[in-house]
C-alpha cells in the first residue's frame, strides 16, 4: 500500500540500502521495478544513498525516496537530509523500524527514529505495524513537494514499522518485466524572453545579482531592463548579453566614490560565493530587493535586509531600467577583466584552478555539477559567460558542504538520463570516495569527474589562513590542520572502484580529455600545486585592476 501511494504520488526512483527490518518495504519496491512502475537503485552505504536520492530529486524536480533499514543506518541520512531542507529539495526518507512492543527493550539496531531530523523535515509520522500507511504517505508527499501554504519544499521522513515475517510468501513471485519508462520532469527553458521594459521607468545604475538556483529568469529581467548581469554559475542564469564575468573583481570599481557608483541591487536566488558581494548587500546606502515569487527554505523572514518582492512588475519599479552608459560601463570593463585575467592564466601552461574552472566552463554540455570550496569559486572567476547556456548547472548550495558530492551527482546524471561533469577538489572528491561504488548489474551513468588534485584543502590558502601561514607564526599546524595534505593515488582508487582514469597537467591535455568521446563513468584527475595559488589569485587581481583602469569609457 506505501508503495502504491508513493508511485501514485510521482515518486519515479527510489534508492535502496540493504536491510531486514526494510525488507517487507524492498520486496514490493521490487515488484513495482520488475513491472517498470519504478526504478530501483541500490547503494550499500546510506550516505551514498540519501545523496544520490538528493540528486535524483534535483535533476528530474520530482520527489525521490531513499530506504533505509532501522538503527545508525538512518542516522547516516542526515547529512542529505540537512542539504533537502536548506535547498529545498523533495527528498523521502523511509526508515523502516521496529514494532511498538519492541522498542526500548534492548531489540537489536533499535533506537529513537521519529524525529531523528528534528527542524530539518517538513514533516514526520511514525506509522505503526499493521497500519495503513497510505494517508501518511500522501500527506508526507505534499509536504515535500511544497503544497502547503507558505511552505518550502524539502525532506521528509516516513518512519515504518515492520512485525515479522518480512519476507515474502513462498508462493508470491516477480511479476513479468514489462519495460521500464522514462520518467522525466522537466525544469524549464534553459532561457527567456522578456519585452523590453516600460519606458516611463527611471533610469538607474542597478545591477542584477544571481545567486544560486535563481533561473533563467534574471538573465531575461537583466536583459529586458538593460542592466548588468552578475551571476554565479550555478545560478543557471550566466549567460547572454548583459551577462559579466569576472564581476566579483568589479565591484570595487563601481563602489562608493566611483565616477558611476551602483544605486541598487536587484537579487534573484540565494548568492554564496563571494565576500565582495556579501559586502555589497551589506552596504546600507544601496537599497536591495529580493525576487522571492514563492516561499524559499535558505532564510527566515525578516532576517534579511533585502526587500522581498513577489511579482515582476513591482520589481520593474524597484530597479528601473539601465541607461546605455550604465550597461556599457560594465561592459567594457568585464571584456576588459575577462581579457586579462585570460592572459595571466595563457602565461603558463600548467592547469591551475581558475584554468581548470574555465575549461570545464567552456566545455560542458548536458548537466554540471560543481562541488563546495575552490571549485565552483574558479569558475565564478573564470568562467566566460556563453550567449547561449551550454548545460544546466548543480550544487549542493543548501549547506555548501562537501559531503556526498560524488553520489549526488550520480544521481543527477541517472535522474538527467544525459552526459553529466561533476567538477571537485581532491578533498572533496575523497570525502565521497565511496560513492564510486555501484553494485554489479547497478545502472551506469554518464558522469565526467574532474579532479583538481593538489594534494590538500586549498581553499584555506585563499583565506586568512593562508596569511598566518605565510606569516610562519603557527608552523606546519596551518598546513596539517587546514592544508589537510595525502599522498592518496587517485588512479589506484578509480582502478578499485572500476572507473576509467585519465591523469593531465596541463590545460592542452585537460582541453582534449573533456572533448573526448566516453561511455560511463570516468575520472580526468588533474594534478597541480597549491603552494602558488595566492600568488596567482594576487597577479589576476593586479591584471584586471591595471586593465579596467585603462579600459575606454562608456560614451
Amino acid at each position: 500500500m506505501a508503495v502504491s501511494a508513493l508511485l501514485a504520488g510521482g515518486v519515479r526512483y527510489v534508492v535502496v540500502s540493504p536491510g531486514s527490518r526494510s525488507a517487507p518495504m524492498a520486496y514490493a519496491l521490487a515488484e513495482a521495478d520488475a513491472a517498470g512502475r519504478v526504478e530501483l537503485l541500490v547503494r550499500i552505504d546510506e550516505r551514498s544513498a540519501g545523496f544520490t536520492a538528493l540528486g535524483l530529486a534535483l535533476s528530474t524536480g520530482a520527489p525521490a525516496a531513499v530506504l533505509t533499514t532501522s538503527g545508525t543506518a538512518v542516522g547516516n541520512l542526515l547529512p542529505a537530509v540537512m542539504e533537502a531542507n536548506h535547498a529545498a529539495v523533495p527528498l523521502m526518507v523511509i526508515s523502516a523500524d521496529r514494532p511498538e512492543e519492541l522498542r526500548g527493550t534492548g531489540a537489536n539496531q533499535t533506537t529513537t527514529q521519529l524525529d531523528l531530523f528534528g527542524d530539518h523535515v517538513r514533516f514526520a509520522v511514525d506509522v505503526p505495524a499493521g497500519r495503513d500507511p497510505r494517508r501518511a504517505v500522501e500527506t508526507a508527499l505534499s509536504a515535500a513537494t511544497g503544497v502547503f501554504d507558505d511552505v518550502a519544499p524539502g525532506p521528509v521522513q516516513l518512519n515504518l514499522a515492520f512485525r515479522d515475517p518480512l519476507v515474502p510468501a513462498r508462493e508470491d513471485h516477480l511479476p513479468a518485466v514489462s519495460g521500464r519508462g522514462v520518467y522525466r520532469v522537466g525544469r524549464g527553458p534553459l532561457a527567456l524572453d522578456f519585452p523590453a521594459a516600460p519606458a516611463h521607468l527611471r533610469e538607474r545604475r542597478t545591477v542584477v545579482l544571481a545567486g544560486h538556483d535563481a533561473g533563467p529568469v534574471a538573465e531575461a529581467f537583466a536583459r529586458a531592463h538593460g542592466l548588468p548581469l552578475l551571476a554565479e554559475p550555478s545560478s543557471n542564469a550566466r549567460f547572454g548579453p548583459n551577462a559579466v564575468g569576472p564581476y566579483r573583481l568589479l565591484l570595487e570599481h563601481f563602489g562608493a566614490g566611483s565616477a558611476l557608483p551602483i544605486e541598487r541591487v536587484v537579487l534573484f536566488g540565494r548568492p554564496t560565493l563571494s565576500r565582495p558581494v556579501s559586502a555589497l548587500l551589506a552596504r546600507a546606502d544601496v537599497p536591495a530587493a529580493l525576487y522571492q515569487p514563492v516561499p524559499v527554505a535558505w532564510y527566515e523572514p525578516g532576517r534579511r535586509t533585502e526587500l522581498p518582492l513577489d511579482n515582476l512588475a513591482d520589481l520593474a519599479e524597484f530597479a528601473g531600467r539601465g541607461s546605455a552608459t550604465w550597461l556599457d560601463a560594465w561592459l567594457l570593463a568585464g571584456a576588459a577583466a575577462q581579457h586579462s585575467l585570460d592572459q595571466v592564466l595563457a602565461s603558463s601552461a600548467a592547469a591551475t584552478g581558475p584554468a581548470v574552472g574555465a575549461l570545464v566552463w567552456k566545455h560542458s554540455r548536458g548537466q554540471l555539477m560543481l562541488g563546495s570550496s575552490n571549485g565552483i569559486r574558479d569558475v565564478d572567476l573564470a568562467g566566460e559567460p556563453a550567449p547561449e547556456p551550454h548545460a544546466t548547472v548543480f550544487a549542493n548550495r543548501g549547506l555548501a558542504g562537501i559531503d556526498g558530492t560524488l553520489s549526488t551527482a550520480t544521481g543527477i546524471a541517472l535522474g538527467g538520463r544525459q552526459e553529466t561533469t561533476l567538477l571537485v577538489g581532491d578533498v572533496t572528491f575523497l570525502h565521497d570516495a565511496g560513492g564510486l561504488l555501484l553494485g554489479s548489474g547497478e545502472p551506469d551513468p554518464l558522469l565526467r569527474i574532474v579532479v583538481l588534485n593538489d594534494s590538500g584543502g586549498a581553499i584555506f590558502n585563499l583565506l586568512e589562513h593562508g596569511a598566518v601561514q605565510e606569516s610562519g607564526a603557527y608552523g606546519n599546524a596551518v598546513e596539517r590542520l587546514f592544508g589537510t595534505p595525502h599522498t592518496v593515488d587517485i588512479s589506484a582508487l578509480a582502478a578499485a572502484y572500476g572507473v576509467e582514469h585519465h591523469a593531465v597537467s596541463t590545460t592542452a591535455e585537460l582541453a582534449a580529455a573533456l572533448t573526448s568521446p566516453r561511455e560511463g563513468r570516468s575520472i580526468i584527475e588533474v594534478r597541480t600545486d597549491r603552494q602558488g595559488l595566492r600568488e596567482l589569485h594576487a597577479r589576476i587581481r593586479a591584471a584586471v585592476g591595471a586593465a579596467v583602469a585603462g579600459a575606454p569609457a562608456a560614451e
